[in-house]
């Protein structure tokens, strides 16, 4: 058991390796940026980008997901485990 400072548990959404707090105010993410967020693989996250599971733009060379986006294919998710 630790003994010491009483300090707060963690975030968990603080823990994840490449999060930051900016990433909650952003209206478009960088496909590892929702990768993070959802929990998943860069590659599975830019497959479910190209097969428009995900809404995505193009703006010049990059490829930027919707972050409300997120929130559809989540429920989209859900719908289809009903």
């Amino acid at each position: 058991m630790r003994t010491g400072g009483s300090r707060p548990p963690p975030d968990a959404t603080s823990e994840r390796p490449g999060y930051s707090a900016e990433m909650d105010t952003l209206i478009l993410l960088r496909v590892e940026e929702a990768a993070i967020l959802l929990r998943l693989g860069r590659t599975q996250t830019y497959e479910l980008v190209m097969l428009g599971k995900i809404p995505s733009v193009k703006i010049g060379r990059r490829r930027l997901v919707v972050r409300d986006g997120l929130k559809i294919y989540i429920a989209a998710l859900l719908r289809e485990q009903i």
